[in-house]
C-alpha cells in the first residue's frame, strides 16, 4: 500500500472519477451522511457496464450492469488498501471537493444551540424584571410558532432576542421607563450599540414590537404605519422626517398659516414634500372643496408630467411603496371624506402596492382589466416588458389578475400618461 495525504493519484482519480461512476457515490455520500460519516450499512446503485467493470476491478469481484448492492465497509476496506491509502470518507471529499457532512450530529448541535437561545431569553426576561409579565409566554409561544427566528439562525437570534429584552425593561418595566419618551435612535443606541439597530429591517425591532403588542393588547404590527404606531404607544419617536408624500396643487382650506403656505405654493406652480411631522402637527380640518376628487398615482413622472402640463387639481405621488407619510395623508383625506383615486403600475409589485392603498379607502383610477387589456393591446416592442414577481391578487378587480396572468407583460404608469393626463384636464374643467 502506498500512503499519500496530499491527494489522489492522477491515475486512480481518473479511473473513479468517470461519470458513470456518480450514481455510486451519490448513494455513498448520502449514506455516509446519514451514518455519522460512518461506513456501514449497504448502498444500492445502478450503473453501466463501464461502471460495472470498474467497480470489479476496485472491489475485486464481478459486478453486473444493472442496480448493484454495495457493502460500505468493503469500498472503504479496498480504497484503504489502494493507491489512496484513504477510506471512503477522505476519497469522496476528494474526488467532490467538499465535505461529507455528519448531519446527525449537525442536528444535535442544533437542537442544543436553540435550546440555548431559549434559556438565554429566560434569564434576560429574568434580569430585566419581566420573567412574570402575563404577556411574556404568549410571545414566547409565538416566536416558537411562528419561526420568526429560524431563519436568522441561532446566535442572531439569541442576541436579537436579548436586545429587544434590554428595550423592553426600558419601555414596560415601570422603574425604569418613569413615562421617558425615546427618540428610536437613542433607543436602539442604548440596547443595540448602533444608531440603527432597532430599524424596520432589524431581526430586534420584529421581536421587541411583537412582545409589546401582546404586552400592550394590541395586533402584531404588520405594516410600517402599524409599527410607527405601536412606537408610539410605547412613547418613543419615529423618524417624522425623511419621509414624504409630494403634493401638486394641493390647497387645504382654511386661515391657518400652513393651509395658507400650501394654497400659495400651489398658486406658484410649486411641488410640496410633505412630512409625517406636518401632517401629524398641522392638518387642517377641511383639505379641499366639497366633492373634489384628489388623485393619487405611483410614480413622479406622472407629477413631473402634471406639472409641466399645469394642471390645476390636487394630484398626490406616493413614490412606490408608501412611507407612513403617505399612508397618514391618505387617511386624512379619506376621513375628510374627499373623494380619492388611486392609479399605479400594471405589474405584480404595482399592483400589491394598489391593494394597499385602495384598502386605506382609496378607489382605483383606470386601475380595471379593461384598462389593462387595452393599454397592453398598444404595446410595441421596445415597451413589451415581461412580468415579474409573484402574482398578487386583485380583489376591486379579479379579472385584472387573470388578465396579467394570461399576457405576461407589464405596463408602466408612464406608458399611459396621455390617459391619466386626461383625466386631469377632465377634473380641471368640472372645477371650473
Amino acid at each position: 500500500m502506498t500512503g499519500n495525504p496530499t491527494g489522489l493519484p492522477p491515475s486512480l482519480r481518473a479511473y473513479l472519477s468517470i461519470a458513470s461512476l456518480d450514481p455510486v457515490w451519490t448513494a455513498a455520500r448520502a449514506r455516509l451522511e446519514r451514518n455519522g460519516r460512518q461506513p456501514t450499512g449497504t448502498i444500492t446503485a445502478v450503473v453501466d457496464d463501464v461502471a460495472a467493470d470498474h467497480l470489479s476491478g476496485l472491489l475485486g469481484r464481478p459486478v453486473a450492469a444493472g442496480a448493484t448492492r454495495i457493502k460500505l465497509a468493503d469500498l472503504d476496506t479496498v480504497l484503504r488498501t489502494s493507491k489512496a491509502g484513504r477510506g471512503i470518507v477522505s476519497v469522496l471529499e476528494d474526488l467532490q471537493g467538499r465535505p461529507v457532512i455528519d448531519r446527525r450530529a449537525l442536528r444535535d448541535q442544533s437542537q442544543i444551540e436553540w435550546a440555548e437561545v431559549w434559556q438565554r431569553l429566560d434569564a434576560a426576561l429574568y434580569d430585566a424584571g419581566l420573567a412574570g409579565a402575563p404577556w411574556a409566554p404568549k410571545w414566547i409561544a409565538d416566536l416558537r410558532r411562528t419561526g420568526i427566528l429560524t431563519r436568522a439562525g441561532a446566535h442572531a437570534a439569541g442576541q436579537a432576542l436579548e436586545q429587544a429584552v434590554a428595550g423592553l425593561a426600558l419601555l414596560l418595566v415601570p422603574a425604569s421607563s418613569s413615562g421617558r419618551a425615546w427618540e428610536l435612535a437613542a433607543l436602539a443606541s442604548q440596547v443595540t450599540g448602533t444608531a440603527h439597530g432597532l430599524d424596520d429591517t432589524t431581526l430586534a425591532s420584529s421581536v421587541l414590537l411583537r412582545a409589546a403588542a401582546f404586552a400592550v393588547d394590541r395586533p402584531v404590527p404588520e405594516s410600517a404605519a402599524d409599527r410607527r404606531e405601536l412606537w408610539g404607544v410605547l412613547n418613543v419617536h419615529t423618524d417624522m422626517l425623511s419621509g414624504t408624500v409630494l403634493t401638486w396643487q394641493l390647497r387645504p382650506l382654511g386661515d391657518d398659516g400652513w393651509s395658507r403656505m400650501l394654497r400659495e405654493r400651489a398658486q406658484l406652480g410649486l411641488v410640496t414634500h410633505l412630512t409625517l411631522h406636518e401632517l401629524a402637527v398641522a392638518a387642517p380640518a377641511s383639505w379641499s372643496e366639497p366633492g373634489q376628487v384628489v388623485s393619487v398615482c405611483e410614480n413622479p413622472q406622472v407629477m413631473q408630467a402634471a406639472v409641466r402640463a399645469s394642471t390645476a387639481t390636487p394630484l398626490l405621488c406616493l413614490s412606490g411603496n408608501p412611507a407612513s407619510a403617505g399612508t397618514r395623508l391618505l387617511r386624512h383625506l379619506v376621513t375628510a371624506g374627499i373623494p380619492v383615486r388611486y392609479h399605479g403600475d400594471f405589474d405584480w409589485p404595482g399592483v400589491a402596492i394598489a391593494g394597499r392603498v385602495l384598502q386605506q379607502g382609496a378607489l382605483p383610477w383606470r386601475m380595471a382589466a379593461n384598462d389593462y387589456l387595452a393599454a397592453v393591446a398598444g404595446l410595441d416592442g421596445s415597451h413589451a416588458v415581461p412580468l415579474a414577481g409573484r402574482p398578487a391578487p386583485t380583489p376591486w378587480d379579479p379579472p385584472l389578475a387573470a388578465a396579467m396572468s394570461k399576457h405576461g407583460l407589464a405596463v408602466h404608469e408612464e406608458f399611459v400618461l396621455a390617459d391619466l393626463l386626461a383625466d386631469l384636464w377632465a377634473d380641471d374643467a368640472v372645477a371650473r
